[in-house]
């Protein structure tokens, strides 16, 4: 009888034990608990602004192109070269031109030596006239003699006219000519950096019906930076707001302007009668996209920027420093009031629901202006969990 009462005992014992066991593995990995995540707010700063892509372009530059037509005997300039204005950039072979000229002088001079004949005629013309006058009034001539001899004053003097129209004419032809030559002899038209050389010595050109382009010369101290900005953002960009910009070699280096001009219309992707295409042609409508161009200006002292770089573009539409700081995705809006938002801040360990009044937003932060203080914890989610989740960590 004793036997058999101490094994009930051992065996309510063990089954205590394994119900107890049982109880401390559910409470330990199976049981579900609230974990709270949150966020501490502090102070940092906040800046609100539009993103957008842009490429490099000088200030000032100009196309030097061949007026006249011939083979490059020489160009004088190499790309990457500092020229100064009215500097001989190339030569072109003024054999045709020069001919043209010399064509042009032995006319000028046969006219003017043909006037000087005509003049000598005129003279005689007068002379015979006044004489057949004077002979009429003493009744000593005919009436027909008297006529004849006005007609051949009359037209010694036409004669005249016309010659001296003529030369004229030819001392045009001759001035327009010699242009044409010194059109051989290409001079920089501003002072600058040698950009781009597209022709070589030995080429021909030929310039009687498009002005063909040798080279462009381009004042690097100052840069237009050409910054396309969709429809959606091109509302919030205004002349004279601060700008900010970055290149891919220079990432870590920050370029500050003030926008110059928002171009009224998307740029058109046509070429331009010039033959050279607008910084921002390439800029066109992708898909159902409006892109508008904005510019802004920037000194280039050090000569880092150059033509056509890539520039990472941010218009300041507003910012903070040193302010309380909230996360956007962590806060509720409230529909009617566009900064208003609701949040929740765990306060002693109780969830605390709270109305915070924002003011300079970007896409992931917002300004505190009320509702919130530093160092309160702002809760960022709500989510139940297995106890075992809180305590192992792979």
């Amino acid at each position: 009888m004793t036997r058999i009462f101490g094994r009930h005992r051992r065996s309510a014992v063990v089954v205590t034990l394994l119900l107890l066991f049982a109880l401390i593995v559910w409470a330990a990995f199976f049981r579900t608990i609230e974990r709270v995540d949150t966020v501490t707010i502090h102070r940092a700063d906040i800046e609100a602004s539009v993103a957008a892509l842009g490429t490099l372009q000088p200030h000032s530059y100009v196309d030097v192109g061949a007026q006249a037509s011939g083979e490059i005997r020489r160009i004088h300039v190499r790309p990457g070269d500092i020229v100064t204005r009215g500097q001989l950039l190339v030569e072109i072979d003024p054999s045709v031109q020069q001919a043209k000229v010399d064509v042009d002088r032995s006319s000028l001079l046969s006219l003017r030596a043909q006037l000087t004949g005509q003049q000598a005629q005129y003279a005689l013309a007068q002379q015979q006239y006044d004489r057949q006058r004077r002979m009429s009034l003493e009744g000593s001539t005919r009436d027909e003699d008297l006529q004849s001899a006005y007609a051949a004053l009359l037209s010694a003097r036409a004669s005249i006219e016309n010659l001296r129209a003529q030369i004229d004419g030819a001392q045009s032809t001759l001035k327009g000519d010699e242009a044409q030559l010194g059109y051989t002899r290409i001079y920089a038209p501003m002072s600058g950096t040698v950009v781009t050389l597209d022709a070589r010595e030995g080429q021909t050109l030929n310039a009687t019906y498009q002005t063909p382009t040798i080279m462009r010369i381009a004042d690097l101290s100052t840069m237009t930076v050409w910054t396309q900005v969709s429809e959606a953002d091109v509302p919030r960009v205004k002349a004279g707001m601060p700008v900010y910009f970055t290149t891919l070699g220079a990432s870590e280096r920050h370029w500050n302007a003030t926008v110059r001009q928002i171009l009224p219309a998307p740029p058109n992707p046509a070429v331009p009668a010039d033959g050279q295409q607008s910084p921002s042609a390439n800029a066109s409508s992708a898909g159902k996209v409006v892109l508008y161009t904005v510019l802004f200006d920037v000194k280039n002292d050090n000569a880092q920027l150059l033509p056509q770089m890539s520039a990472q573009v941010f218009f300041v539409v507003a910012n903070a420093k040193d302010v309380l700081v909230a996360p956007l995705p962590a806060m509720t809006p409230v529909d009617s009031h566009p900064d208003l938002f609701k949040a929740q801040v765990l306060v002693d360990g109780k969830i605390v629901s709270r109305t915070v009044h924002t003011g300079v937003r970007d896409r992931l932060s917002a300004e505190v202006l009320s509702g919130l203080s530093a160092g309160e914890r702002l809760v960022t989610s709500i989510s139940r969990v297995h106890a075992a989740d809180g305590r192992f960590q792979w």
